[in-house]
This record gives C-alpha cells, sequence and structure tokens, in this order.
C-alpha cells in the first residue's frame, strides 16, 4: 500500500485546512487509517483513526472537536478536516494504515506498517 498525503500549506491561526490521504497498491488489505503529526524537534503524536469495518474515530484529546476524520472509499481517500487552527497545531502531518484490526493500541505509531511522506502544515499567529 503506498500512501501520499496533501493539502497541507500556511493558514492564520483559526482557519481551517483539509488533508487528503491518497491510498493506492493492494488497498483492500486496509482496516485502519489513521493520521498523525510531527512538531520540530517533538515526538509524533497521534491526531486521528478512523476504522473502515464499522466507521468508528478516535481523536487525541487537543484536535477533539476541531478535527473530523473522513473517508472515501471510492476513491480510497482518508481527510483529515482541520478546524480552528492554532499555531500548536503546526508540524508535518503523516497518514498512516494497518490491515490489522486494532483497538487498544490505535493511537501508537508502532500500530502502523504503511506510512505517506508527509505534508507540512504551518498555523501563523
Amino acid at each position: 500500500v503506498q500512501l501520499v498525503e496533501s493539502g497541507g500549506g500556511l493558514v492564520q491561526a483559526g482557519g481551517s485546512l483539509r488533508l487528503s490521504c491518497a491510498a493506492s497498491g493492494r488497498t483492500f488489505g486496509r482496516y485502519v487509517m489513521a493520521w498523525f503529526r510531527q512538531a520540530p524537534g517533538k515526538e509524533r503524536d497521534f491526531v486521528a483513526a478512523l476504522k473502515f469495518d464499522g466507521g468508528a474515530t478516535y481523536y487525541a484529546d487537543s484536535v477533539k472537536d476541531r478535527f473530523t476524520i473522513a473517508r472515501d472509499t471510492a476513491k480510497n481517500t482518508v481527510y483529515l478536516q482541520m478546524d480552528s487552527l492554532q499555531p500548536d497545531d503546526t508540524a508535518v502531518y503523516s497518514c498512516a494504515s494497518t490491515r490489522h484490526a486494532i483497538t487498544s493500541s490505535i493511537r501508537y505509531s508502532a500500530s502502523y506498517a504503511n506510512w505517506g511522506p508527509g505534508t507540512l502544515v504551518t498555523v501563523s499567529s
């Protein structure tokens, strides 16, 4: 599975962006797709995840009620709608996927085998 993110850029605080993650290859093996982010000098953090079987979603507390993860199965694409962006949201955002039915470990980056190269989101104050 190959993953490619797009939609990053520069936005002012309070603004919105929508990130896309297009999957290609053996996409039938996907079960969970997630977004992680890594700010300069910091560790990679979980942002959101979505289970294709049932559509359950999971969010980090820091983005809950501001970010929304969604899918377009026909396009093999997962989106991350980001509203009310703040400077602390500045990071490289990466999508990831796993074909395993994870739940308790859904917030851990080590649970995901496939990663995109990432897209930079910069929020100015």
